[in-house]
């Protein structure tokens, strides 16, 4: 695991897990992103490696999914630019783009999800920023701590990280 861990949020309707694992070499651009301080994650910490849990969110039972890699870093969105895009703004251009994207590619589809009622419930997650009352941020970070938790709440083993 390269340094930091993120966690993407996406409305299955619109782009699911399973969307991903259909995409040329399960890589997709991570684009329509227009909050300032997710843009920020996006260009500015969002490094080539780091994992990134994708959660699944306004369904009935909203839960994290499964596991992506980012695997190129921030670049201009340009679905910004362009006025039939589902997400346009007509004050980015690619002379001073003000949105960014990352390419996310799947690594893993959980067995089964990791539901947000089950984060709420252990101790061990209380102050992840997911749960955080207000937080509907759709890019945001997940400490070391949280993402080794929830990888074990998946059934999956996290290899010991190196001291480097």
């Amino acid at each position: 695991m390269s340094g930091n861990c993120w966690l993407v949020k996406s409305e299955p309707d619109t782009f699911s897990i399973q969307d991903l694992a259909l995409r040329p070499k399960q890589t997709e651009g991570w684009d329509g992103v227009r909050n300032y301080q997710a843009r920020n994650y996006l260009r500015d910490g969002m490094k080539k490696g780091d994992p990134v849990l994708f959660y699944h969110s306004r369904i009935r039972q909203p839960a994290i999914v499964g596991l992506c890699s980012v695997v190129r870093e921030g670049y201009p969105d340009a679905s910004a630019w362009h006025r039939d895009s589902a997400h346009p703004d007509p004050k980015s251009t690619p002379e001073n783009p003000i949105w960014y994207q990352v390419d996310l590619r799947l690594e893993i589809i959980f067995k089964g999800p990791v539901l947000l009622e089950n984060l709420r419930k252990d101790s061990q997650m209380q102050e992840m920023a997911l749960l955080k009352k207000g937080n509907r941020l759709s890019v945001m970070p997940v400490s070391p701590a949280h993402y080794r938790r929830i990888m074990e709440m998946a059934g999956i083993s996290v290899l010991p990280e190196r001291n480097q």
